[in-house]
């Protein structure tokens, strides 16, 4: 059991707390170099009341979440497993469904624990530690999953390295050994997957219900370019939905290899595809010159990016980004435009939108709006928490 320490805060964040806001800011403390990771915080406000307990894990703006405002609460394998469990209550739609089994179980702050995520994928559970403090917490929590869950094997991600990188391992903890890749699926087609290669495991989550909206609205009988494209996704949804050709661009050389072997699981014939790596921005300047357009273009860029030319700032770049689709966009043609950028919220997202459409002298409607998927909950009090933005744009 770790130590409490009583700690006293400002009556800023006391007051947040109490409406249920989870993080613990580091600017509400006043000396936070000596406290440990892991180290269970018993918060009082000015007066000395009790406001909650949080634990040290230092991430981002936060050295750490809050945990319970009830003061007589144990932080124990029992609480880990009462907060795992009622996470698994509201996934059983998903554990229930043949068509999807690859999901979120637990999304950090969002299922009452920041700095904790798990993802599910065909009876392998992968667990992500954000922080060093979390991963204090590794065999009460991996007691709690034991006590919640059969599996086939668990294993971890360790994403807390000074630069809050991920920490190369083979990642397995316990159970028998994913054979990979593995194969899951998502809404009926196939991704393969590997757990054990990296920080990334071959697919992101929290786009699903934008592939399957591209699959089943926007692909039949269209031209799709799939940008940053990482393991092609979207392309394969666009195919899937009859798309008459899908063109995917990555700068990252294993792009190549990982998006054939996406289209490969689903019985796409990637002859029929095409598969460039490139880097995206010299892609636009190249498409512009050969006049080629499509009529549906994919951004999913990372929030950060350096390559050897260009750095890519989500937050200051998008509308230039923008601005280099709409050039090679059809007529009314469709651009799908995705941010997992916490920094900004959506309107400022859409003024990006709307100024580069402005500056590209074209008229625009915004047909769909997503955000986060419902297996990845978030605290309506933590706006950064909520921080996938997508906009499907019809450009006039």
């Amino acid at each position: 059991m770790q130590k409490e320490i009583n700690m006293k805060i400002n009556d800023t964040l006391a007051q947040d707390l109490q409406k249920g806001v989870p993080i613990l800011y580091k600017d509400a403390f006043n000396d936070t170099d000596n406290l440990e990771e892991g180290s269970i915080l018993k918060l009082q406000n000015p007066s000395g009341k009790f406001i909650g307990k949080g634990y040290v894990g230092k991430q981002n703006k936060g050295i750490g979440w809050l945990l319970t405002k009830n003061e007589n609460e144990k932080i124990d394998t029992a609480f880990f497993q009462k907060k795992i469990a009622v996470a698994i209550k509201h996934r059983d739609n998903f554990y229930n469904s043949p068509e999807t089994t690859a999901f979120r179980v637990f999304n950090g702050e969002g299922d009452g624990i920041g700095g904790l995520i798990i993802d599910y994928f065909d009876g392998f559970y992968v667990i992500s530690w954000y922080s060093e403090g979390i991963y204090s917490f590794k065999e009460m929590i991996l007691e709690a999953l034991e006590a919640s869950v059969s599996y086939k094997g668990i294993y971890e991600k360790k994403r807390f390295d000074t630069k809050g990188q991920y920490l190369e391992d083979d990642d397995f903890v316990k159970g028998e050994r994913g054979e990979f890749p593995l194969i899951v699926k998502e809404n009926g087609l196939n991704f393969a997957i590997y757990l054990n290669d990296g920080a990334m495991v071959g697919v992101f989550l929290d786009q699903r219900d934008v592939r399957k909206k591209i699959r089943e609205v926007y692909s039949k009988g269209k031209t799709v370019l799939n940008t940053f494209s990482y393991t092609g996704a979207f392309s394969v949804f666009a195919a899937a939905g009859g798309a008459t050709k899908t063109t995917s661009v990555d700068l990252a050389k294993r792009s190549l290899g990982k998006t054939t072997e996406q289209f490969e699981v689903n019985g796409i014939d990637v002859e029929k595809q095409d598969i460039i790596v490139m880097d995206v921005f010299d892609y636009f300047k190249y498409a512009k010159r050969k006049e080629l357009s499509f009529d549906v273009v994919i951004l999913d860029p990372p929030s950060f990016a350096r390559s050897k030319k260009y750095t890519f700032s989500s937050s200051k770049d998008y509308t230039n980004l923008l601005k280099d689709a709409i050039a090679i966009t059809e007529k009314s043609g469709v651009i799908v435009a995705s941010t997992n950028n916490a920094t900004f919220g959506m309107k400022k997202f859409k003024s990006f939108v709307e100024k580069a459409f402005k500056e590209s002298n074209r008229k625009y409607i915004i047909e769909e709006e997503f955000s986060l998927p419902s297996d990845f909950k978030t605290s309506p009090l933590f706006k950064e928490g909520n921080y996938l933005k997508v906009l499907f744009i019809r450009a006039k």
